[in-house]
């Protein structure tokens, strides 16, 4: 089944070109199913690229999927024209009386900042907060993962010594794992990152569950096993461009950059890259956006609700009075 776009959107012509089934809006309207509604909250600098790779990712599958893109307000994107933010994105204010079942939340170059020093960090715990009642499962990846471990659980993150990047293997801990589903023993994953949260304070807060872990890079994967949150520390989603086209920009600024580490054949910068990780990202999201289309309410009005029962979490359903 396709994915549902806004017809113009930038990333609508590059999927259509890999055979990726595309819809706009204005088609989707005429048709008689209720397509999963998925937000992304996209806190990228550069959106298109972010958008081409979660929407590539996201139409893989046979579910029909309608993706609403989400901006904060109490920052403006600088590099992203405003032109593409007013056609495409809805302020958080337009969509908090919506529901969903599923958000996304990306990362942001803010990584070395401490969380209440960013400037949306306010806003983002209220969207985090919204989340809570109004949407069906979230996915977090990197920043965004941090984030969400840190204002639901207290979870810190570290600055590293020296950056997190490349392409580094990972070992799946849990292959039951609804989200693991058709994975290999051991996955190639992007990472890049300058910071990390670290397994000894995961294992601190009960309900989450390490999912894949890299020797050299650390944990990449958790799951709350009670809200059945997804916590994604790196980027399956990439490109295969996507750590080449980071490490031109840094060594063209002038800041320290290494090679990204089993990247380049050879260590050659000058060669192509494989994309190995391209089916395992297709799964991923692929397994995760079955898992809500197997438990999400055909009316968004029931949406799950997390409560404390005799001082054990519980999983409840709340119903919703409307208008």
């Amino acid at each position: 089944m396709p994915i549902t776009v806004p017809d113009n959107l930038p990333a609508r012509v590059v999927l259509e070109q890999e055979g990726v089934m595309v819809m706009g809006q204005g088609v989707a309207v005429h048709q008689d199913i209720r397509p999963l509604r998925i937000a992304i909250l996209n806190l990228m600098p550069l959106k298109v690229p972010t958008e081409t790779q979660l929407v590539r990712v996201l139409g893989a599958g046979p579910l029909q999927v309608e993706v609403t893109l989400v901006a904060t307000e109490s920052y403006t994107p600088k590099n992203t024209s405003a032109e593409h933010m007013a056609a495409f994105y809805k302020p958080w204010s337009r969509v908090r009386e919506e529901r969903f079942d599923g958000l996304i939340i990306t990362g942001a170059p803010v990584e070395t900042l401490p969380f209440e020093d960013v400037k949306y960090w306010r806003e983002l715990c209220g969207i985090f907060d919204w989340a809570r009642e109004n949407v069906f499962q979230k996915f977090f990846i990197c920043w965004g993962a941090q984030a969400a471990l840190y204002h639901y659980h207290g979870v810190p993150k570290f600055e590293l010594p020296a950056k997190a990047f490349g392409v580094f293997p990972h070992r799946v801990l849990n292959p039951a794992s609804p989200l693991l589903r058709g994975f290999d023993d051991e996955v190639p994953v992007p990472v890049s990152r300058h910071t990390e949260v670290r397994r000894a304070d995961i294992e601190r807060v009960p309900q989450l569950e390490i999912l894949l872990e890299s020797e050299e890079t650390g944990v990449c994967l958790v799951r709350d096993r009670v809200t059945r949150d997804v916590f994604m520390f790196n980027h399956l989603e990439y490109d295969w461009c996507t750590l080449g086209d980071e490490y031109r920009r840094d060594a063209g600024e002038g800041k320290p950059i290494a090679l990204p580490a089993h990247y380049f054949p050879g260590d050659n910068p000058a060669r192509k890259p494989p994309n190995r990780w391209r089916s395992h990202g297709f799964l991923l999201y692929g397994n995760w956006l079955n898992e809500v289309y197997q438990g999400t309410p055909y009316d968004l009005s029931r949406l799950p609700e997390v409560k404390a029962a005799n001082g054990t979490q519980a999983l409840t359903y709340r119903l919703y009075h409307t208008a």
